[in-house]
């Protein structure tokens, strides 16, 4: 664990151009107004009111979960009772998309509310990769910690390359974090489930016997909530689990071979045990974290969000009856669950049909936490916060585009293309032949059907629309 306040505030007054003694002064004043000239006085709290009801906010991001994974989601081999018990309670969003197919254009969208695009990210950063999410973005998690709220991550971080590798190192506690746990310096390709974790060898040992890391990931969390029970607090609870290579523990792996239909091994491509004995043990942490607030009287000024950030493997799952998988920009690769739970606006068991994506958490969060937007930094997010009160609700926007340039196919198989979403349609552009392809994903989820032929007006106005977004966004295709 990682404290860094002094720099971190030392990097905001930068970004917001004040001084340190002025920043410290507005935030001592604390939680109706900041008061700091620049680009800070049009982000500050909106009312007294707004102020005395933000909710503290919770964030659980598994990694490479498909869509059809979770039991409230029609998978019937694994087991995740805690999740569905959360949709139960909360409403569940049945188009909920990830900003890109990888991992690390995902968190640069989740942290500036931007597409990855316009950030400068598109890909997954490697090791010794020299790009890195700039200072020069205020994230969520600095906006945050300005209105008075405690933030930490717990687990993967993966927006910069690293110092062990020969790279520029930027972590979390540069972005606004106050606590960071259980992260990583180092790659971490490969899976590394069970301590040490290759990814960060400096890590120390906590829990008894094999220690796992989803059970470590668990543990710290609940612990943060109890470090500051009694302020606000926003938690990004950052899984590196259901990433390949899978490794479930030894007990709930042979629990899951016994059940008919199982898979063998951890590279089975149906009822994989490993993958299903992982994502036990994170609905094992939901659950932990529910009792938790529910013990210390927080639930009601909690809200609680549970979604992955990318599609699942389709090597060692199945995302029907979406296709394909990660690396793709076909709704198995960047369709994902998103279950969102807090009490006193959300109606328990509510479905949402509406399209949303992760580029939506940034204003979403400065909304629960009654703050306007920096005017300095663009938001390409929506706040979803009407959809919380009415799942029925309509959203300024119906388009969402997504930009995957790749300079040779991924190894999973995903190629360099574009899409762009707009009501029940939905058109893929591939940059390494020009071929265009078109969905309606009302009467065709599965993508069986390519209308580009059949409706060519309609594939032409959706890839003029993607055009024109490019250049908006400064996108770029390679050659």
């Amino acid at each position: 664990m990682k404290n860094n306040k002094p720099q971190t505030e030392q990097i905001i007054c930068r970004k917001l151009r004040c001084s340190r003694r002025d920043f410290l002064k507005s935030v001592g004043l604390g939680t109706v107004t900041l008061a700091m000239q620049g680009s800070l006085s049009n982000s500050a709290l909106i009312s007294d009111k707004a102020s005395a009801q933000r909710p503290n906010i919770i964030l659980i991001l598994a990694d490479d979960l498909g869509w059809a994974e979770l039991g409230c989601y029609g998978n019937t081999f694994n087991e995740t009772p805690n999740l569905d018990k959360l949709a139960a309670q909360g409403t569940m969003f049945t188009d909920a998309y990830a900003s890109a197919p990888v991992c690390s254009p995902y968190r640069a969208a989740l942290m500036t509310g931007q597409y990855p695009a316009r950030v400068g990210i598109t890909d997954y950063l490697r090791p010794n990769d020299e790009n890195h999410l700039s200072t020069d973005y205020i994230t969520i998690a600095e906006m945050l910690k300005m209105a008075g709220y405690t933030t930490g991550i717990i687990g993967k971080w993966h927006l910069t390359g690293y110092a062990n590798h020969g790279a520029k190192e930027v972590p979390p506690t540069r972005h606004g974090f106050d606590e960071v746990i259980v992260s990583e310096n180092r790659g971490i390709s490969g899976g590394s489930y069970f301590h040490p974790y290759h990814f960060n060898k400096e890590i120390n040992k906590r829990l008894p016997g094999k220690e796992y890391l989803v059970d470590r990931c668990n543990l710290e969390a609940i612990e943060f909530i109890d470090r500051h029970k009694d302020g606000l607090f926003f938690l990004y609870l950052s899984h590196y689990a259901v990433h390949t290579r899978l490794q479930g523990k030894a007990e709930l792996v042979a629990k899951y071979e016994k059940k008919p239909g199982a898979g063998r091994g951890n590279k089975a491509k149906q009822n994989n045990p490993h993958l299903a004995a992982q994502l036990e043990s994170i609905d094992e942490g939901v659950g932990m974290i529910m009792n938790k607030l529910d013990e210390l009287g927080l639930a009601e000024n909690t809200v609680l969000i549970f979604t992955g950030d990318n599609g699942g493997e389709d090597s060692v799952t199945s995302n029907a009856p979406l296709r394909a998988g990660k690396s793709t920009l076909y709704e198995g690769g960047i369709r994902e669950p998103l279950i969102i739970r807090w009490p006193p606006v959300v109606k328990p068991g509510s479905t949402c049909n509406t399209p949303v994506s992760n580029i939506d958490f940034y204003p979403t969060f400065l909304h629960l936490a009654g703050l306007r937007p920096d005017p300095t930094q663009h938001l390409d997010g929506v706040s979803i916060f009407p959809l919380l009160k009415n799942p029925q609700a309509k959203l300024a926007r119906s388009t969402l585009y997504w930009h995957y340039p790749l300079k040779k196919p991924h190894f999973l198989g995903g190629r360099s293309s574009g899409a762009i979403r707009q009501s029940d349609f939905k058109l893929i552009e591939f940059f390494d032949n020009g071929e265009v392809e078109l969905y309606n994903l009302t009467e065709d989820i599965a993508e069986k059907n390519n209308l580009a032929e059949k409706l060519p007006n309609k594939a032409a106005e959706l890839q003029k629309r993607l055009k024109s977004w490019r250049r908006d966004v400064g996108a770029q295709i390679p050659d």
